[in-house]
């Protein structure tokens, strides 16, 4: 189970909240934080290190050691890129920073997690994931490497072979050895692991931590349609810090009006994906007893260990053309809705009720072509727009 959102949503309270809950129904259930900037250990008032640390009974938390994984996975390559820059006149301190690719660490830590999970030892695993931004291109990696690893890679180590000997008598280049495409490929075959066991639906789902404000919103809502679109299964969105209404203080009537507004645009944006929501507490969430009320508070009569949700309620699929997106729509019946593509939103109309869906990138650019409503699914194709051409039909 992932939780996931921007910087500063409370995705690492929400998500250790979660975990003791599930630990506390008899789950022998571990915490881990892939963030480099770690606070799970903040979360539950105790020291946790790179081993697994006891916080409750049947409770364990670990934050990793994104340096260690770093050198696990990455040394063997980061040594060739450092002996490449030197070569070219880049200094060796300058030559070490470079050839640590932003975000990397965040990446590595993943691996942990389904080295955690092929052991058995746990029946849950709660993550907390770094900030979207971190998570997205981490989660996309496998995808971004697969045509390269599959195509160009076998070529590229079998012509390395050859023309090596012959390089090495002419050019002081350092040249990539056999044992580097070793290492690429294991480090990719470790990351492809993780995007198995992560897009798996059965067994993992992501939880989109978000606050009532109009740009934590408009991140969370970016972030449901990547993972849509790279298929990870969003079974919750938790909207986090609400002000209660025992707040009477007229100071706070323009914040609690905005966040009645706010409500209403992730229950439109998010569709039949749960909400679960949590008040903004007059104390910081620290500590077992602290993250117990807020868990009561989130989850209520629910199982926070069960899927929540079970569907695919966006997917993404290749067409000769272009794109195909389907969108799940249960009981709408053909001629009830209305679809529309203005700027980089797709918009919904059903009777009173607009939903709106930020496209990725490559759909901004493109347009309708075509759209159908069977089972349930509504179905969209978008075409690569030619030129300066941009006609969006209705």
């Amino acid at each position: 189970m992932l939780f996931t959102g921007k910087g500063g949503v409370g995705k690492t309270s929400v998500s250790a909240a979660t975990a003791l809950l599930c630990a506390r129904s008899g789950l022998r259930t571990l915490a881990m934080s892939t963030d480099p900037a770690h606070s799970l250990a903040d979360s539950f008032d105790v020291p946790l290190g790179a081993d697994p640390t006891e916080v409750a009974p049947g409770l364990d938390a670990v934050q990793l050691n994104a340096q260690a994984r770093l050198e696990d996975n990455w040394r063997d390559i980061q040594d060739y890129l450092v002996a490449l820059l030197r070569w070219s006149g880049i200094g060796e301190v300058q030559a070490e920073e470079l050839s640590v690719l932003p975000g990397l660490e965040e990446i590595f830590s993943l691996i942990d997690v389904q080295q955690f999970a092929s052991r058995g030892t746990y029946d849950l695993i709660v993550v907390d994931c770094a900030p979207t931004a971190e998570t997205l291109r981490l989660l996309s990696l496998p995808d971004a490497l697969g045509w390269y690893m599959e195509r160009i890679f076998p070529i590229e180590r079998k012509v390395a072979r050859v023309v090596r000997p012959v390089l090495g008598q002419m050019t002081s280049m350092p040249l990539p050895a056999d044992a580097l495409h070793g290492s690429v490929e294991r480090l990719y075959r470790n990351l492809e692991d993780v995007r198995d066991l992560l897009a798996d639906t059965e067994t993992t789902s992501v939880r989109l931590v978000t606050n009532p404000e109009r740009m934590v919103i408009a991140e969370a809502r970016r972030t449901y349609t990547y993972l849509s679109l790279f298929g990870y299964h969003v079974d919750a969105v938790v909207v986090n810090r609400l002000i209660p209404d025992a707040v009477t203080d007229p100071w706070f009537d323009t914040w609690k009006a905005r966040q009645v507004e706010h409500l209403a645009t992730i229950a439109e944006s998010f569709g039949e994906v749960p909400l679960l929501r949590a008040p903004l507490f007059d104390d910081e969430m620290v500590g077992t007893g602290r993250l117990e009320e807020l868990g009561a508070e989130l989850y209520g009569n629910a199982k926070p260990h069960e899927m929540l949700y079970v569907g695919t309620p966006l997917t993404f699929e290749t067409t000769d053309d272009g794109w195909e997106l389907g969108v799940s729509l249960p009981f709408v019946a053909k001629g009830e809705v209305d679809a529309f593509h203005r700027g980089g939103e797709l918009y919904l109309k059903i009777g009173a009720y607009t939903r709106s869906i930020l496209l990725p990138a490559a759909l901004q650019r493109s347009a309708i072509t075509r759209a159908s409503l069977d089972d349930g699914v509504l179905s969209i194709t978008f075409q690569t727009v030619r030129g300066n051409q941009r006609d969006v039909p209705r």
